[in-house]
């Protein structure tokens, strides 16, 4: 499969711009679970899409260290961005496997587990990866303003 860097990273734009889309109407909604799910993913995909430039990404959902890997190929001034948003996919990657199975060895489904302070939590990470993979691919004019609005 020959790598092509602007269609992966486009892809891994439309994945996590459609997650937060996704996290932000399942709290309006009230749906915990589903803003956790969502925000992990689109936390996820906002790494990905970045890693995509230099190769292709994982299956991982804790593609974290893949991204502190290709960070040397980025600006210096981008860097910080870059390690905010490997800090935030590599704090939600856990999660992913509790929106799906919950906690099986105390009973508890993904339902069970959480609260409205958890979701506006993985929500504000969301939104921060979001912002920061926008803002890098911005910089690196691989996004033009069209591309980086999410509602």
């Amino acid at each position: 499969m020959k790598l092509n860097p602007q269609s992966q990273v486009q892809y891994r734009v439309k994945l996590a711009t459609r997650y937060l889309k996704e996290a932000e109407e399942a709290i309006k909604r009230k749906d915990y679970r589903n803003t956790v799910a969502s925000s992990q993913l689109c936390a996820e995909n906002a790494a990905k899409a970045i890693i995509a430039l230099y190769r292709i990404p994982s299956w991982s959902h804790d593609p974290s260290h893949e991204l502190l890997e290709v960070i040397q190929h980025l600006k210096p001034e981008l860097r910080r961005l870059a390690k905010e948003l490997a800090e935030i996919a590599r704090k939600l990657a856990p999660e992913h496997g509790r929106t799906t199975y919950g906690e099986p060895t105390r009973g508890l489904t993904p339902w069970d587990i959480y609260s409205e302070e958890d979701a506006i939590e993985a929500l504000s990470m969301a939104r921060r990866a979001w912002k920061s993979m926008k803002t890098i691919l911005k910089e690196l004019k691989i996004m033009n303003n069209a591309q980086t609005t999410h509602s």
